[in-house]
């Protein structure tokens, strides 16, 4: 039981021809994986996200969770975009009940649920806060806490960090290390960033340029909880960030 996308393609026609933005992408994913997605910009890696999460649909072949093929939104699968769609007009613990509220779930489950996750997320504080009073790094926990409320056994995330500072996207991988670690969800982020899917990752899997396809998968053969000072880790992560940065420059080659 778990993800599984079988040789899933995907291809749009425009005024100018077929384009062919996924080329038989198959990856089983166990439940509880953190997988990382890495790869150059327009090699579908979004396009892949919003397949499994039922926002698109493959040309061809399927994506099950457990064994159920998904083929719309299901409440099984959540993700967090680039965009993170926060309601300003709402204050933080309004923005992370909304889910469960749109679901139905009841006035004082939901508000102690958000109470749980806006702890995790190290947020207690600015529960009453309004979105526009955050730092950048404090709307994406929000986003985080959010998801984490709905109960979803995967969680996609479509580059989250990519608008923040360096010392706060190290402060955030952190923090999404120590939820996963908590929650045992299967997660599924796509990111530029080596080092990030580096340290996060169980798997990392490198795509190639368009179509996309998957090129290698390395594993990330390292024990948590992870430390971006830890020397030992160090020295690991520059072999795989050489690894996967020669995969890279081959992609960009064929480019």
């Amino acid at each position: 039981m778990g993800l599984s996308i079988e040789k899933v393609s995907k291809a749009f026609t425009t005024k100018t021809g077929r384009i062919d933005v996924l080329d038989q992408v198959s990856l089983n994913i166990e439940k509880g994986e953190f997988i990382c997605i890495v790869g150059p910009s327009g090699c579908g890696k979004t396009t892949l996200l919003n397949i499994v999460a039922g926002l698109e649909i493959a040309t061809d072949g399927k994506v099950l969770l457990n064994e159920k093929e998904i083929s719309e939104p299901a409440a099984g699968i959540n993700i967090i975009f680039q965009e993170l769609a926060l309601f300003p007009w709402l204050r933080v613990i309004e923005n992370i009940e909304f889910g469960m509220r749109i679901a139905g779930v009841g006035k004082e489950e939901r508000r102690n649920k958000a109470e749980k996750y806006l702890k995790m997320v190290h947020l207690s504080d600015f529960q009453n806060s309004l979105i526009h009073e955050l730092s950048g790094g404090m709307k994406q926990r929000v986003a985080i806490a959010r998801a984490l409320t709905l109960d979803s056994e995967v969680l996609l995330m479509d580059e989250p960090f990519t608008a923040l500072d360096d010392q706060t996207r190290e402060d955030l991988q952190l923090e999404l290390q120590t939820v996963w670690m908590k929650t045992g969800q299967t997660i599924i982020l796509v990111t530029h960033n080596i080092q990030e899917a580096v340290f996060l990752a169980d798997r990392v899997v490198v795509m190639t340029a368009l179509p996309g396809r998957i090129k290698c998968i390395v594993d990330i053969e390292w024990e948590r909880p992870r430390h971006h000072n830890d020397s030992h880790f160090s020295l690991y992560k520059a072999n795989m960030i050489k690894e996967l940065q020669e995969e890279m420059r081959t992609i960009a080659a064929m480019e």
